[in-house]
């Protein structure tokens, strides 16, 4: 069995950029010491995702270079230890900086760079740039060559970001989270691995750090079974509330003989027919009249 051990780093951030570089640094050693291929942070780690109730200006200040010393020290640390890393923070970007994700390979190399499509912008994140697209990497792990794509939180609630990683060829979506991880936006993970046949490894904020709640998860995708009379639970992992490193096995032979045989994902889809999702005629009804395209 080929199996691809994820690592959750379902920790809490420290007061200061330094401080979440050394805490972040600690997380991914103990990733490597219980066996993992990739390690993975909460949304935004460089500053802990502290966005909310402070001056816009403030956090805005706390951006940082997706070139600079603290990126840097996780791309020399992956090398070091032969892990691959998806490390997030406030990425400095102008008009105003992003919400990003930089995956590292176990050579220290950048497999992907994505930057937060989906930006939330009901709310503070509006002061983001959003990212322009969705993209997938051959990523070189100790199981061979897993190809790997990324979104953040509120891209989970959209079914497009799942469907474009997978119609590009993703075998595993990474989703690092700042949010109550409750029965919806579980459910919203489950149904994104189920329709796409594609696992979801998603790393959340423990409790303590607000509007936060723990509840990392990774989900396989594989609903039916050889042999298995009904449908199986996709979840392979799904942490508590505690603060901590929480390792997942994901089976890739099994997913990849899955995905062979199954009808979901892009098996009889009928793109042809969904011209209506790319047009912004306001003919349309819509849930909010306030939201117009």
């Amino acid at each position: 069995m080929k199996t691809l051990k994820i690592a959750l780093l379902q920790i809490a951030p420290c007061g200061c950029l330094q401080e979440n570089l050394q805490k972040g640094l600690a997380a991914c050693r103990e990733a490597k010491r219980k066996g993992a291929e990739i390690a993975l942070f909460p949304e935004m780690w460089s500053n802990g995702y502290r966005i909310y109730d402070r001056p816009v200006a403030d956090w805005q200040a706390e951006a940082i270079p997706a070139d600079g010393e603290f990126v840097r020290a996780f791309g020399e640390l992956a090398k070091q230890l032969e892990l691959a890393i998806g490390i997030t923070l406030l990425e400095d970007y102008r008009p105003a900086p992003r919400n990003t994700v930089i995956l590292f390979d176990r050579h220290g190399r950048k497999a992907l760079t994505y930057a937060k499509v989906h930006t939330c912008d009901f709310d503070v994140e509006r002061n983001l740039t959003p990212g322009e697209d969705f993209y997938v990497t051959e990523l070189d792990t100790a199981c061979g060559v897993v190809q790997v794509g990324a979104m953040i939180c509120y891209d989970r609630e959209f079914p497009e970001s799942a469907r474009i990683l997978m119609l590009k060829g993703a075998e595993l979506i990474l989703a690092p989270n700042a949010c109550p991880m409750e029965i919806n936006r579980l459910s919203q993970l489950r149904a994104r691995a189920y329709e796409n046949m594609t696992a979801i490894a998603t790393c959340n904020y423990p409790d303590g750090v607000p509007d936060c709640n723990g509840g990392s998860t990774v989900f396989d995708g594989v609903a039916y079974l050889p042999g298995l009379t009904g449908s199986r639970d996709t979840c392979v992992l799904q942490a508590d509330g505690r603060e901590g490193v929480y390792v997942a096995e994901l089976d890739l032979e099994q997913l990849r003989r899955y995905r062979e045989t199954e009808v979901h994902g892009n098996a009889y889809r009928h793109p042809k027919k969904y011209a209506i999702l790319t047009e912004s005629d306001v003919r349309y009804p819509f849930v909010r009249s306030d939201r117009r395209p």
